[in-house]
């Protein structure tokens, strides 16, 4: 059976971001090829003549890539696609460095282009791009995901293909290419902000004394450790993982995994650290862990960052995904007195509601996903662990100076006692259509429950508060972004409940065969 080029490209599209399986493993087969990226980075140079107004050949992009095995293969590939264009290699790098490249001065680019596939396995890469309003939308990647697609087929002169293979782009001469120190323009920038929050004279060491450890998971950031902390006077010593290695040899570089999480707390407390930092493959993730070995990640790690939120911009709003507890937002709004909007999952989606309450005349300081995406206000609502890394480093530095304990700052904060995570498979064709059925079920079966109140507002499928006596929590049936899919949240505050709450549940799910839990 042929390979429709349309729906080929358009199954790479995960959000705003392009990603794919680029190597053959495990069984997987391959989904994004090298003349697929080449005509897709084509297509972004002919979205940027657009958006822009400049010819081609006038265009300045940036390319940078995280430590993945298939880097190389997809930046020549890009570079071919980008011809044309003066093209900048800015070499391995996060995330969030290269979407600074379109902002500070001295690059002078039009756009960039990230490859990475963030904490995913070592076969699969992708691509982010940004233009100086920040990271592209949903639409402006289907809108040259479809360039791409047209390109392809009026050189093919047909609509499919027989092998993925086959899809790719005109043979050409690749980008003028010439190499940029985006990592070192950007570190020179963190360094400056640090001496800033720290009220530090220029080439002063504001963080001598603090003894600081980080787990970059093999991925890209490891710089923030020895090019960043250190020239400002940080010991970093008992670092692990910061060498970049694709095979991802210890951990998984994801701070919302609990085996990561456990290896940067081993690191913190064997080192005697005041801080552990931890950061996803790319940088553009973070979380941290104590000195007393308290993991501060998801729910923690938004209360941490919103009680300086709190003291900056009283009673801003704080915009978070839709899995945050019910003891998070009672901590935001009862003990910091902020607002807090409950949003939907996927960063983006979350970044560009905190965006929109700004405009709206609003104000919202952070936008952050339990994930570990978090982007400030103050920073251009750039998702950046170094820079979430940053905030907490210089709040904790200042505290130090007032013989303050950061720890303090979350003694407030309470945690559910249960919680669990199901995923539920849907086993018909039309998935979305049978998951927004579902949801409709689910919302009166909640509605004719005794025990279950819909929860209102809500953005993202259904959220429920359960309470049977002393029994309280809630729970949240969504339907998957892209997946045929149904994630179920649900917590407890205490001990004893959560067996309760979801057999309670039970007949829903009975009701509906269709949806297996996958385990």
């Amino acid at each position: 059976m042929k390979i429709q080029i349309k729906e080929a490209l358009q199954r790479v599209k995960n959000g705003n971001d392009v990603r794919g399986i680029v190597m053959e493993a495990v069984g997987e087969p391959v989904t994004l090829t090298e003349g697929m990226v080449q005509l897709i980075a084509d297509s972004f140079l002919t979205f940027l003549e657009k958006k822009c107004e400049k010819k081609r050949e006038a265009l300045r992009i940036g390319v940078g890539h995280d430590s993945r095995v298939s880097a190389m293969n997809m930046k020549s590939a890009c570079f071919q696609g980008l011809g044309g264009a003066e093209a900048f290699d800015c070499g391995l790098i996060t995330t969030p460095a290269m979407f600074q490249s379109v902002l500070l001065p001295e690059s002078g680019f039009d756009g960039a282009v990230m490859l990475t596939a963030s904490h995913l396995p070592f076969n699969r890469n992708g691509m982010k791009f940004f233009t100086s309003e920040g990271a592209l939308s949903g639409s402006e990647l289907g809108e040259i995901l479809d360039l791409a697609a047209e390109a392809a087929i009026a050189l093919h002169g047909a609509d499919a293909v027989e092998d993925l293979s086959d899809i790719g782009g005109a043979k050409c001469a690749p980008a003028r290419t010439e190499r940029f120190d985006m990592k070192g323009l950007y570190c020179e920038h963190m360094k400056q902000r640090i001496r800033e929050k720290t009220g530090a004279a220029e080439n002063a060491c504001p963080l001598e004394g603090l003894h600081l450890v980080v787990d970059a998971g093999n991925g890209a950031a490891g710089f923030f450790a020895t090019e960043i902390l250190k020239p400002l006077g940080a010991d970093i010593s008992g670092s692990v993982f910061l060498d970049p290695d694709g095979t991802f040899p210890n951990h998984v570089p994801n701070p919302e995994d609990s085996e990561a999480m456990r290896a940067v707390k081993a690191a913190t407390l064997s080192a005697n650290a005041d801080l552990g930092i931890i950061f996803d493959c790319d940088g553009d993730r973070a979380a941290v862990v104590f000195s007393d070995g308290t993991e501060v990640n998801r729910n923690a790690l938004i209360a941490l960052l919103s009680t300086m939120i709190a003291e900056e911009h009283p009673g801003s709003w704080i915009v978070t995904d839709s899995v945050t507890s019910d003891e998070l937002s009672e901590f935001l709004t009862d003990q910091l007195k902020l607002r807090h909007l409950r949003f939907r999952r996927g960063y983006k989606h979350v970044i560009d509601r905190g965006i929109r309450l700004n405009r709206e005349g609003e104000c919202c300081e952070l936008a952050i996903e339990t994930s570990g995406h978090g982007a400030f206000r103050e920073n251009h609502f750039s998702d950046d662990g170094a820079y979430i890394a940053m905030k907490i480093i210089c709040l904790m530095a200042n505290l130090k100076k007032e013989g303050k304990r950061i720890e303090d700052r979350l003694k407030a904060l309470t945690h559910p006692e249960e919680a669990v995570e199901r995923r539920y498979q849907i086993t018909v064709g039309d998935f979305r259509g049978y998951g927004e059925h579902c949801l409709s079920d689910f919302d009166r079966f909640i509605r004719e429950s005794a025990h279950f109140t819909a929860v209102e507002p809500n953005y993202e499928g259904v959220r429920a508060a359960y309470e049977n006596g002393d029994k309280r929590g809630w729970v949240l049936l969504r339907l998957s972004l892209h997946d045929p899919v149904m994630p179920m949240n649900a917590e407890a505050r205490k001990a004893g409940t959560l067996d309760t709450l979801l057999a309670e549940l039970e007949p829903f799910f009975s009701a509906h065969p269709e949806l297996r839990e996958k385990k």
